[in-house]
This record gives C-alpha cells, structure tokens and sequence, in this order.
C-alpha cells in the first residue's frame, strides 16, 4: 500500500514512516498540510494519516481539501490535543479515524488494516460503477447505421416520443440508450421495462405502482416504473406485448402526464419521456385488435427502424473486431488478431440472432480459435459444437 504521513512534528513523522515500511508499506512524509495537500491530489495514495495543528493548513482545513478535490484515500487524523468533539468534527469532514496522541502500535495496525480495506471497496465500487454505467458504442459504418447515428443526434435533446423497431437481437436497446445520452435528461433515470417478460396480471403494478392491501400480495406501497423514471426516460421494451388494459392506462398518462396506483384514486403528476421497442409490426397487431391504434400514433412521433445484420453485411468485420477488443477486456484475455478471410467467411453467413448471435461466435472463436483466428476456425467453430 502507497500510504502519507502528514505532521509537522519529524520524530512523530520518521516513527510511523518505521512502524508502516515494517509492515511492507510504501511511506511517504510531508512537513505541513500545504505539502501533505499537493502530495495527496498528486499521489494517489491508499491511506493518509495527518495530525490536526499544522501550519499553513491545519488537519480541518486540510480534510475539507482533500473533499473538494475528490481523493479517494483513507484519512486517519492524529492529534495529542483531541476531545471527543474533534474527533466528531474530523469524522462529520470525511475523515476515516482519530488517533490520539501518544501512538499504540496495535491501534496504528488495526486502524491501517481498516481503513485499508475502505479504499479498496471505493476503488472497486468506482470501477464496478464505470463498466455498468459505460453505454457501449453503435459500431458500424453501412448506410443505415449512418442514419441511425444522425437520428440519434437530431433527435435526442427533443421530448419527442422514439419508437424504435427491428428484429431481436438488432441493437434497439443501445438505440433507447443513446437516445437518454445525449438528452438532457441524462442526469435523471433510464428505467427499462421488457413488456414480454411480465405476467399480464402484474403489468399494470410494474407500470403504474400500487398501495398496500391493493391486492393480496400487495404488502407495501410500491412505486411503479412511471414514478421512479419521473424526469428521465422510460424505455418500454417488446410493447407489442402489452396487455390492452395496460395500453389504455399508458395511453392516459401520455395524454394527461398523470397516473394513479393500483388500488389508489389519486393522480400523482409525472414527467417522462417515453420510448418504446418492438418486434412485431405493430400495423397488423391493430387490424388484429391487439393494439390500440390512438396509442401507437402517440408512441411513433419519431419511427427508428433497426436493420437486422444481415441487411449490413459491411458492418460485420467491423462489429468482429470491436467484439474481440470488448470481450479480451472483460475476460483478461490476451487480444486475438482475425484473418481477412475468417472475416470473408463471416460475412457469408445468415445471422439469424443478428448482434447478440455473431457476439456469442466471437466469444466462441476467442475461447476455441488459434491464437490469430482463422477461416478453417469460422467454419469449425462459428455454429454450436455439441459433444
């Protein structure tokens, strides 16, 4: 562990620099808080211990400091004129703990492992919070992905409801997605809701929320999908599948940007951009009467049509490519090159699970492949392997 003392005392300094390179660490002193500052926001250290009464800038100031300019480390603050109030005062600025004055050994260790450990969990919550919050990139140069990107550009800082269209497995979520990106919602909420993958009786509950003792089940109050995406964008995904009881209460809060919970006659006002997702064509569904035509005109403002891949064949060596870099990064694999003829051979082929099947393939010819994937390993390894 990178780890800085911070007093204007040197025996209390070159004490804890022994205690802590004893123990394996790599200590780093500075004489004042103007010094521990500047070393601190340039460091990156793990853990700093700093004494309170310092020149220039004091334990307090140095703290709030440290706050301002986002270093993630573990400050343990040393005094030998602390009371329970300053150690509270410490504590209520960010630091991790107080240490009085004179020194225990056991305390500085114990205190050390500790506050070792609540960096780590930060550091790796920070990391965690980058790879689910990254929006992956739409690859691909063809034609209609082109249109696709200058939709996007021109359409996303309106609140004009995005219908969104195309086969599974075309991308039309990472559409939604882009589409909040560049909103000026992208601060608030994306709530995402696959319309085919809830029970008809508990779509409205999902949508809409409900309050306790609506239903059986119904043990608290529940906020719905409308409520918690409030200022953000909800994205209705497979609405092809939405009941026509459900449709006509979406209808409603489209039409009034009101909503009442199951079981409640209370309008609770919310404001959400929608953007719907479907399969299926939504025309035939309302000559079928399985979809409410008032509805659809009111979800299709703007219409994006996602092409299936094999519509964009010269994107494939693209998507290839960027899904070999994508999947050696989130496995710790060493990167795999592709011929030019594995790339041919891939273009040839009927993806029929468009993206999401040629991501799987290339996950596979990762796994089995040689280390530069050829032609002989598309043919081998790009349908399932059963044995």
């Amino acid at each position: 562990m990178k780890l800085l003392v911070i007093d204007d005392e040197r025996s209390i300094r070159n004490t804890l620099k022994e205690i802590l390179e004893f123990e394996g660490h790599q200590v780093f002193t500075a004489a004042d808080g103007q010094e521990g500052l500047e070393m601190a926001t340039n460091g990156g250290y793990d853990v700093i211990f700093s004494d309170i009464k310092m020149p220039n800038i004091d334990g307090m100031e140095l703290l709030d400091k440290l706050s301002e300019a986002n270093v993630d480390a573990s400050v343990v603050m040393i005094s030998g004129h602390g009371s329970i109030d300053t150690a509270v005062e410490c504590i209520k600025k960010g630091a991790f703990d107080f240490i009085q004055k004179p020194l225990d050994l056991n305390r500085i260790l114990i205190t050390l492992r500790n506050a070792t450990d609540r960096t780590n969990l930060v550091k790796e919550t920070k990391i965690l919070k980058k790879r689910v919050a990254k929006i992956p990139e739409i690859v691909g140069v063809s034609p209609a992905i082109e249109r696709i990107k200058s939709m996007i550009d021109r359409v996303a800082p309106t609140d004009a409801r995005v219908l969104i269209t195309g086969s599974n497995g075309t991308g039309k979520e990472l559409v939604a997605r882009w589409l909040h990106e560049k909103s000026g919602r992208n601060s608030m909420p994306f709530v995402e809701v696959n319309c085919a993958a809830i029970p008809g009786e508990l779509i409205e509950s999902e949508l809409f929320g409900h309050e306790k003792g609506a239903f059986t089940s119904a043990v608290k109050q529940h906020k719905g999908k409308f409520e918690q995406a409030d200022g953000g964008t909800l994205f209705l995904d497979e609405i092809g599948d939405m009941s026509l009881a459900a449709q006509a209460k979406v209808l409603r809060v489209l039409q009034e940007n009101k909503l009442s919970r199951v079981g409640s006659d209370k309008d609770i006002n919310v404001k959400v951009r929608v953007i719907a997702a479907t399969n299926k064509n939504l025309t035939e569904e309302i000559e079928n009467g399985n979809f409410r035509e008032d509805l659809y005109h009111r979800l299709s403002v703007i219409v994006i049509h996602v092409p299936p891949l094999n519509e964009r064949r010269e994107d494939i060596p693209l998507l290839s490519k960027h899904f070999l870099e994508e999947i050696s990064k989130e496995n710790g694999m060493p990167l795999k090159m592709i011929e030019d003829d594995a790339l041919e051979e891939l273009s040839t082929y009927k993806w029929t699970g468009n993206i999401r099947e040629l991501r799987n393939v290339i996950e596979r010819l990762m796994i089995l492949g040689n280390k530069s994937i050829t032609k002989d390993d598309v043919i081998t390894y790009a349908k399932p392997v059963f044995l």
